[in-house]
């Protein structure tokens, strides 16, 4: 990414589009042989850890401009996180996830093996992207080691997840249900017919005691 162009886009200086970013995002590829992968930049971007995007130190305060670039978000198998248009592809900082999910609806479905409950769970970010917890957007609960301290996320698109905040957490595990995973008594949720576990049972009754 050009700097001059994106010091106009995040400063105001010109329209969302009128970026590098922007202009790439938004044609419609033509049918043109296929290019070398851009060179890679530092575009000094970071999202921090409540889901902020920094430019230069700078929070980006257009929600519209964050949703843009949000749309051409990657991640590799190393774990960088990166920008990437056809022209051009800069690495970012994350520090922890780069979504948060800030809404969770609950609702009845057909869904399931007819044995597993037929519940789905819909979650929003706060960039007002919308899926719904399956196969192909997992709930996973990282523990903390010492504390077991959880920190919940959920797949937004391969590689990018979302933190679950405190608020959607406390009500996903008011559905929480106990099942038997690999021998041991779990505490989870049902969605579109997979079971995502959140902890063992036996350990939330040791942290209750």
């Amino acid at each position: 990414m050009a700097s001059q162009g994106m010091d106009k886009a995040v400063n105001g200086e010109c329209g969302v589009q009128d970026g590098v970013i922007g202009r790439a995002a938004t044609q419609a590829p033509a049918c043109k042989p296929a290019r070398p992968r851009p060179q890679p930049q530092n575009f000094q971007m970071r999202i921090d850890r409540n889901g902020t995007w920094y430019y230069q130190g700078s929070p980006i305060n257009r929600k519209e401009l964050v949703c843009l670039f949000a749309s051409v978000l990657r991640r590799e198998a190393d774990g960088s996180y990166w920008l990437e248009t056809p022209v051009e592809r800069g690495r970012i900082e994350v520090e922890d996830a780069p979504f948060i999910a800030v809404e969770m609806c609950w609702r009845d479905c057909d869904c399931g093996d007819g044995c597993a409950p037929k519940q789905c769970l819909t979650f929003r970010t706060n960039l007002d992207e919308i899926v719904t917890a399956n196969a192909e957007h997992p709930i996973r609960v990282h523990l903390c080691p010492r504390t077991r301290e959880p920190r919940p996320y959920i797949t937004i698109r391969p590689g990018l997840e979302a933190k679950i905040n405190r608020a959607v957490f406390y009500e996903l595990v008011a559905l929480g249900q106990t099942e038997t995973v690999d021998g041991r008594e779990m505490l989870g949720v049902w969605s579109e017919g997979v079971f995502f576990p959140i902890d063992e049972t036996r350990a939330l009754e040791q942290a209750a005691e």
